[in-house]
Order: C-alpha cells, then structure tokens, then sequence
C-alpha cells in the first residue's frame, strides 16, 4: 500500500472538514439543523481547528513510513479516529432524516478510510527502495 497517497487524500479530506468548520459554522449549523447560538458556533470552529491540526499531521507525515516505530503514533491516531468516526455516523444513519445522501456519502469515506489504516496498522511496513 502506498502509504504517501493515503495521508495525502485523508489530509486534504480532513483540511476540507476543517476549514469549513472554522470558517463557516454558522452555514454548517444551519444546514445541519443545529441551531446557531454562539455556543455551537464556537464548538463547530473548535472542531474544525482539530480536523486542521490532524490534517496538518499527516501532510506533514506523508513522507515517512507508515507503521515503523516513528509512523505508529500516526497511523493509531488515524485508526482510531476513522473507526470511532466510522461507527458513530452508522449509527447516527438510522435516525437521520435531513441530508441523507450526504451523509451516506461521509459514512462511506470514513469506513473506506478506516479499513485502510486497520490494513497499514495490521501489516509490516515496507521499506522505501531506491529504483
């Protein structure tokens, strides 16, 4: 598995989360129904910092090797964030109604995501190889 690629696309799709959060959370509350007091405004930039400082670490990580003793920590924290993402919004589809399709679509990357790093975090890393 090219490791490099999937820090790169969970960094772009974590940085997209982010900036939209933090940028935009009265937009993104009143679409998710939310409401918008100035409680939700401020936890909704607070997430979204926290999707741009996991973003940040794994552009900034693409280039090392995944699953050695320096990329572990990395590949754990991506673990666990995808996977524990992954069950909440399955379990969150049984109720929800509004923008459905969206969140189909979400539900889906995060386990596409998850089962990506449960395979690096399973798996001895390769070696790079010079050509």
């Amino acid at each position: 598995m090219n490791t490099k690629i999937l820090m790169m696309i969970t960094a772009l799709f974590l940085g997209l989360i982010g900036v939209t959060l933090t940028f935009m959370p009265q937009e993104v509350a009143v679409f998710l129904n939310m409401g918008s007091d100035q409680y939700t405004e401020i936890a909704t930039q607070l997430l979204g910092a926290l999707y741009l400082g996991f973003a940040m670490l794994n552009w900034m990580a693409k280039d090392n090797l995944m699953g050695g003793i320096y990329g572990k920590p990395v590949a754990m924290g991506n673990l666990m964030h995808f996977v524990v993402g992954a069950f909440a919004l399955l379990k969150m589809l049984s109720n929800i109604t509004m923008h459905w399709e969206y969140m189909v679509a979400f539900t889906v990357l995060y386990i596409i995501f998850a089962l990506c790093f449960i395979f690096l975090f399973v798996n001895h890393p390769k070696e790079k190889t010079e050509n």
